[in-house]
């Protein structure tokens, strides 16, 4: 895709961002193709997440596993229970990298066992070179982290759980 393409782009996502805005919509999703195998898909979603494109050069065969946290921080019983079906579970609201800190070296947002407030930034996802900080949705203690520093995240991944 060229620079140009880009920052068409960019304006095209700020316009479907706007019409999600102006007409009381939940959520929109556009695809553009720009040739056989480069197009764009942007699935914008409100909901108090910064919303992200999806670029997509060749079709995605499978998401990542999810990663465990450390057993002593697992209860027994949730450890054989699906993630994604915890009503704790924080889903990724968008395909990107995950990143635990602001910036390499900078200590982790969050730790299993530390308390949260509702608004706290739990982790970034960067999705086209921006990074959308993840608030939490709700005040508790982090249970679980189910992703790694640096793994990418497909539309819906679990990626902690807060009790």
């Amino acid at each position: 895709m060229t620079k140009n393409n880009r920052d068409q782009d960019v304006e095209f996502i700020k316009a479907l961002a706007e019409l999600l805005r102006e007409n009381d919509l939940n959520e929109l999703e556009v695809s553009r193709e720009y040739g056989e195998d480069d197009s764009l898909n942007v699935r914008v979603a409100r909901g108090g997440v910064v919303a992200a494109p999806v670029m997509a050069a060749a079709p995605v065969s499978a998401a990542p596993a999810p990663v465990a946290a450390p057993a002593a921080a697992t209860a027994p019983a949730a450890a054989s229970d699906d993630p994604a079906s915890h009503p704790g579970a924080v889903p990724s609201p968008m395909v990107g990298t995950i990143y635990m800190q602001a910036e390499p070296g900078a200590p982790a947002f969050i730790s299993v066992g530390a308390s949260i407030s509702e608004g706290d930034t739990l982790l970034i996802v960067e999705a086209m070179k921006t990074m959308n900080h993840i608030p939490a949705p709700k005040s508790g203690t982090i249970k679980r982290i189910l992703v790694e520093d640096g793994a990418a995240v497909e539309f819906g991944t679990p990626l902690v759980i807060i009790e």
